[in-house]
């Protein structure tokens, strides 16, 4: 009679999650780099792209030695980086606008199963790679399932991180919808997205970069009403301080603009101490004075303003 197979948990007492090694001090996880990571991957019959795609991402570590070699080779790549030494919220990180995170579960402690699971659920659009320390199965596939787009175990090639990193913005891209590409259309306007453009009869608006980011995020709410504080967040990037005008400023500017080139339709409604919505809707002949008075006396913003804003 054969004997029935044991079940084995593959939490062997030999491994040492990476959670539970917090207490002792963090050691470095230096990535090991030849003097040309280019020669290195050369020497290996790899070739690196001459053209690579300039990145923005945020690394949450506190390893310096990992840091101060990773820095080198983003710094050569041109690629836009933020160190975070702890965890912030998915609320914060959505207006550093990032193509990907990079993150070491270690720095999070306990709760980083519920960061990682709240981070890929707020922004399921953001690409998430971990880069951490040994650490068992169970522990890679949970963070995958939780929403990690790929796992990198310490120490490991700059290049192979920097390579994973781009291979899951790749896909992330990939799998975008196809009408992110599509204009939006409201009344006589159309939006163009992937040409930072706004038109009216084939005639392109005359628009700043910040007014098109602004009209962009409007027209891409759903006719929802978006508060002048979320607002100011998304375009500037940190939270607005108590009686900051900049949101009603550029708000009327863009309005100005619109009615220039159509008169007949209103797009920008104000919701009295609430915000702004975004619908195109044709003018009645007696809406817009009472509506705009109050924006059209704010004062115009300061050069300084305009110099710290734009």
């Amino acid at each position: 009679m054969q004997t029935p197979a044991t079940a084995v948990n593959i939490l062997l007492p030999a491994e040492q999650p990476f959670a539970e090694r917090l207490g002792a001090p963090l050691q470095s996880a230096q990535m090991t780099e030849d003097t040309s990571a280019a020669g290195l991957l050369q020497s290996e019959g790899l070739v690196l792209d001459p053209t690579p795609v300039t990145l923005r991402i945020a690394v949450l570590d506190r390893d310096s030695g990992f840091l101060q070699v990773l820095d080198k080779r983003l710094e050569r790549l041109g690629w836009e980086r933020r160190v975070l030494a702890s965890s912030v919220s998915p609320e914060t990180i959505v207006p550093m606008r990032l193509s990907a995170v990079i993150v070491d579960l270690a720095v999070l402690g306990p709760t980083c199963w519920e960061w990682l699971e709240r981070l890929c659920s707020e922004l399921p659009e953001l690409p998430v790679v971990v880069c951490t320390g040994s650490s068992t199965v169970a522990q890679r596939v949970r963070g995958l399932r939780l929403g990690a787009d790929d796992w990198l175990t310490k120490p490991c090639h700059p290049e192979e991180l920097i390579a994973r990193v781009e291979a899951v913005v790749r896909r992330r891209r990939r799998l975008e919808s196809p009408t992110d590409s599509l204009p939006i259309l409201a009344g006589e306007v159309e939006i163009h997205r992937d040409q930072y453009q706004a038109f009216v009869a084939g005639t392109s608006i005359d628009l700043t970069r910040r007014e098109f980011e602004l009209i962009e995020l409007l027209a891409g709410s759903g006719g929802r009403v978006l508060e002048r504080e979320f607002v100011y967040q998304r375009l500037w990037g940190y939270s607005m301080v108590r009686g900051d005008r900049s949101v009603d400023v550029f708000v009327r500017k863009l309005r100005q603009k619109l009615e220039r080139v159509s008169p007949d339709w209103r797009y920008i409604h104000t919701h009295f101490g609430i915000g702004y919505r975004f619908a195109a809707e044709p003018v009645d002949g007696s809406q817009t004075a009472e509506e705009f008075a109050a924006l059209d006396a704010l004062p115009e913003p300061s050069e300084e303003l305009d110099l710290a804003r734009t």
